[in-house]
C-alpha cells in the first residue's frame, strides 16, 4: 500500500521554528474548507456553530482517508492534516481579547488527488452516520497563500499577540507589508494538552511594499 505523509513532503511548513521568524512561499493547496462567524456573547471554546463545524471538517476529513485506504484499486495510507483557522473582523482591527465579532475559515488539507467526486461520496457516508447543518456548508477548495511569515508558537492562545508582534517586527524590517488576516494551525489538541504544552503555527501574508 502506498503511504503519503503530506506534513513531511511540505515539512518546511508545516513544523516551523519557535525562534526565528520565517518567510515562506506558500503554494496553491487543496483544502476542505467551512467558514462561519462567532455568536454574540461566545469564544470558540463555547460556540455552537464553530463546534458543529469542527466535527463536520473532521468527519469529512477522516471519511475521505478511510474511503481512500480501504478502496481495492491504489488504496493509499495518509495520516488526516492538522486543522487550520483563518480569522478576521470586519469592522475595526483583529483583538485575541474580544472574541464575538470573529469570522472565521476552518481548513483541513487534502491531498491533491481528493476530486469532487470522492468529496460528495465522503459527504453522502458521513450524512448516513450523523445529522448535521454543518455538513451542507463544506466545500472542497484550492486556497493559495502565497508569500507569508510564520513561526511556532508556544503556549496558550491567549498569548499570541506577543509572537504576532515578532511576525509584526519581522515584516516591518523586512519592508513586507503585513495582512491581518489571522492564520493558526493547531497542531495541539486544548481538550487534551495543558494551555502551556499547545503547539500553534501563526502564519500571516505579507507583501512587498
Amino acid at each position: 500500500m502506498q503511504k503519503l505523509d503530506l506534513k513531511k513532503t511540505f515539512k518546511t511548513l508545516y513544523n516551523p521554528p519557535s525562534k526565528i521568524v520565517q518567510l515562506v512561499e506558500v503554494p496553491r493547496f487543496k483544502f476542505l474548507m467551512i467558514d462561519g462567524s462567532i455568536e454574540p456573547g461566545r469564544e470558540p471554546g463555547n460556540s455552537p456553530a464553530f463546534q458543529e463545524a469542527t466535527e463536520a471538517i473532521y468527519g469529512a476529513a477522516y471519511t475521505l482517508k478511510f474511503m481512500i485506504k480501504q478502496r481495492q484499486d491504489e488504496p493509499i495510507d495518509y495520516p488526516v492534516m492538522a486543522l487550520e483557522g483563518l480569522w478576521w473582523v470586519e469592522d475595526g482591527r483583529f483583538d485575541i481579547k474580544i472574541k464575538d465579532n470573529w469570522f472565521w475559515n476552518l481548513m483541513i488539507m487534502t491531498p491533491d488527488f481528493i476530486d469532487d467526486s470522492l468529496f460528495q461520496e465522503a459527504l453522502a457516508r458521513l450524512a448516513k452516520k450523523r445529522s448535521s447543518p454543518a455538513l451542507s456548508r463544506l466545500k472542497l477548495e484550492s486556497f493559495h497563500e502565497g508569500l507569508c511569515v510564520q513561526v511556532m508558537h508556544l503556549g496558550p492562545y491567549a498569548d499570541e499577540p506577543e509572537t504576532v508582534a515578532r511576525l509584526e517586527t519581522f515584516a516591518r524590517d523586512n519592508q513586507l507589508q503585513f495582512d491581518y488576516k489571522h492564520h493558526e494551525i493547531y497542531l495541539g489538541d486544548p481538550r487534551r494538552s495543558k494551555p502551556e504544552a499547545l503547539k500553534t503555527i501563526l502564519r500571516h501574508p505579507v507583501s512587498k511594499i
